[in-house]
């Protein structure tokens, strides 16, 4: 008995060639699990230096260091 082969559809008529990989996809949502939970970790644990706090002066200048001097004077 022959048996006649009929191409699986997909849903939605998607060509194959334009859906990726599913081990691609798989990996990609493994991505955002590993980042999605390592933010929650992060923002539940809080900062890790309370007290640091950025100058705010935009500037790299060493005037807010105690005990730096410049560079070669």
């Amino acid at each position: 008995m022959a048996e006649s082969r009929h191409p699986s559809r997909r849903a939605a008529g998607v060509p194959r060639t334009l859906l990726p990989p599913p081990k691609l996809c798989g990996f990609l949502l493994l991505l955002v699990l590993v980042f999605s939970v390592s933010y929650a970790v992060g923002s539940a644990t809080g900062p890790v230096a309370p007290g640091m706090r950025g100058s705010g002066s935009g500037g790299g200048g060493t005037g807010d260091m105690p005990g730096m001097h410049g560079g070669g004077e």
